[in-house]
């Protein structure tokens, strides 16, 4: 499975009003919804939170870059025959 590392460390610290930083929370929660309805899900892996999809098609078209270790992703490439 396809997945990427979330780490949220200062998605708001560049903001220089209230108003701003409601802006980027409400950008990041419609980007979050869009992404849960194309298949995307949050899985917890000890302190870590993993934004994962089944499909690695899906996955790389939206220009994540899969973090899962080379040998695993190679197990995904199908066979072509």
């Amino acid at each position: 499975m396809s997945y990427f590392t979330w780490k949220e460390t200062g998605l708001t610290s560049d903001c220089e009003s209230l108003e701003a930083m409601a802006s980027r929370f409400e950008e990041s929660a419609k980007l979050m919804r869009r992404m849960s309805l194309e298949g995307f899900t949050l899985k917890k892996n000890n302190k870590f939170q993993l934004i994962t999809h089944k499909n690695p098609s899906v996955f790389e078209s939206w220009g994540f870059i899969n973090e899962e270790p080379p040998f695993r992703q190679l197990t995904l490439i199908p066979d072509e025959k």
